[in-house]
């Protein structure tokens, strides 16, 4: 078996963050990201729409596996305990390579624009969620406020692991921010 070799997604994905880190996201072109990848800027529009999807490629996908997540469930599986299922499919989808997620934290978090994409895809997470809870038979106000914990959830334990300097996976941050959450939400 030989070895595994990176497509030209990946090396584009790799040259684009490099170069964000390197000169800025707004100071990379399409042009820069495909020259350091060893493509044509017609490759990479074959793998990208624009320079800013290869932060955010993967957001469709996981949508997908945190809806499938939701649907494996029974029917009758409180709001809240459905939401921490998706978080956990959340948490193996991406917590996979912390230096990398670094990266890209770092990127998005410098600069204005990249933050307003990452919320929309947040938002848009947060919206089929709930739309799913409705469709399971989970009240409207309970699917909302379900839905927006757990994208609240996400983005502080998300942030608590890119910022760790210990070895905790991102799983076990997440059910102890969603634990925390709880107790708070208790003691109110």
């Amino acid at each position: 078996m030989g070895r595994w070799k990176p497509g030209a997604g990946d090396r584009l994905r790799e040259a684009a963050l490099s170069l964000y880190l390197e000169r800025g996201f707004e100071q990379t072109t399409v042009a820069d990201i495909a020259e350091r990848a060893g493509v044509t800027a017609r490759t990479f529009f074959r793998h990208f729409a624009d320079k800013r999807e290869v932060l955010f490629d993967d957001s469709s996908a996981l949508q997908e596996k945190s809806l499938a997540a939701l649907e494996g469930l029974p029917t009758t599986t409180s709001a809240l305990d459905a939401v921490a299922a998706v978080l956990e499919t959340v948490a193996q989808t991406v917590g996979g390579d912390r230096e990398l997620a670094r990266k890209r934290q770092a990127v998005i978090m410098a600069n204005a624009d990249l933050r307003e994409r990452e919320l929309i895809k947040l938002t848009s997470l947060s919206t089929a969620l709930a739309d799913r809870l409705r469709q399971r038979g989970t009240g409207d106000i309970e699917a909302s406020l379900a839905a927006e914990t757990s994208i609240v959830v996400f983005r502080v334990a998300f942030s608590r692991w890119v910022t760790a300097t210990d070895d905790q996976v991102l799983q076990d941050i997440m059910r102890e921010t969603l634990d925390r959450l709880r107790a708070l939400a208790a003691s109110g």
